[in-house]
């Protein structure tokens, strides 16, 4: 898989910071104002994936670059997707029950542990290599996270006993350590299974991941009953219906866009890069979250998000003298090539 050019990952990058943050601020509302249902809060995480079928159909034929390896099989592929989507699935719960228990921005910064987590599985499944700049931003995000979780100061919301801030934090570093494991066999699958070179097949790698964790969640959402509650639910939210139904539908487009942004990271990069780009959006979401919802921001808080961008800003740099290298290599070629 070739390395993508630095400006070719903008919109990208962009696309996961601004959906993260928005889909982590919204989710975060959902709950402050009476929202209390798990499995929605997981459901809508995915439950937007029909919109991709647009950016699928128009396309262009010319897009899809052919490649001599053979194309997998339908049961291969069916495998692939099904796994992927139910570990998406059981990563989504742990996740809404970590931001249900959680304030967003204490939420976002122990989300950096992912990183740590990643590195380990790029390490082993993906052969990721690691210089001075990779190493450093994996250990300055690390340890943003692990200030955050000593932090003695650090509350979840209002009416949340100590031992359900614990579970929070608890759930929030598993769901960290799956989405790690989740983005490497991603990568894992575009290297070896699908082996085709289109955003397409980003797209196709989405939505069908997406369909087979929203059908989980369907039914985990009426098998546990909580789909009686969602119509009282709307009547006591605290802005209205109107706004119950708009913070739910643009919570799933958020969740969307971010994903879509996510996962073509891991396929013009690597599922590390794509990890960092994610965990760039802590430097977004607290100061979000101070404004929105009044969140508590002390001096460990501080420290840990100008760490996080510290490590940020070290993997970037460290892609940059990638595409550097790589520029400034195909153009010595082309010199000695010309006549």
């Amino acid at each position: 898989m070739a390395r993508a050019s630095f400006s070719s990952c903008g919109y990208k990058s962009l696309n996961s910071m601004a959906g993260q943050a928005a889909a982590v601020i919204l989710g975060r509302y959902y709950y402050d104002q009476g929202g209390n249902s798990k499995w929605l809060a997981t459901l809508v995480q995915t439950a937007a994936f029909p919109i991709l079928y647009i950016p699928l159909f128009l396309l262009p034929a010319s897009q899809e670059v052919s490649s001599s390896s053979r194309y997998p099989s339908f049961v291969t592929l069916a495998l692939v997707y099904l796994v992927l989507g139910a570990i998406l699935a059981g990563d989504n719960m742990l996740y809404s029950v970590g931001l249900l228990y959680l304030s967003a921005s204490t939420y976002s910064l122990i989300c950096a542990s992912q990183l740590a987590f990643n590195a380990v599985f790029s390490y082993f499944i993906n052969s990721q290599k690691f210089t001075a700049l990779i190493l450093n931003s994996v250990v300055i995000l690390s340890l943003s996270a692990a200030l955050i979780a000593v932090n003695e100061g650090s509350e979840g919301p209002s009416k949340v006993s100590k031992w359900k801030y614990i579970l929070g934090f608890i759930s929030t570093v598993g769901a960290s350590a799956i989405y790690s494991l989740l983005l490497s066999l991603m990568q894992l699958s575009f290297q070896k299974v699908l082996k085709r070179q289109s955003f397409g097949v980003v797209l196709d790698m989405q939505i069908y991941t997406s369909f087979v964790a929203t059908c989980i969640c369907i039914v985990g959402l009426f098998a546990s009953g909580e789909w009686r509650t969602l119509s009282g639910e709307m009547q006591g939210f605290g802005k209205g219906k109107v706004s119950y139904v708009m913070v739910i539908v643009w919570t799933a487009v958020s969740w969307q866009v971010c994903s879509v942004g996510v996962v073509g990271l891991i396929y013009v990069v690597s599922s590390l890069f794509s990890n960092v780009i994610s965990t760039s959006s802590l430097a977004i979401t607290p100061v979000v979250s101070v404004i929105v919802f009044h969140d508590k921001v002390n001096g460990v808080k501080v420290i840990a998000m100008l760490m996080a961008i510290w490590g940020f800003a070290s993997y970037i740099y460290q892609n940059y003298l990638d595409d550097y290298r790589s520029r400034k290599s195909r153009y010595d070629g082309e010199t000695r090539n010309d006549p």
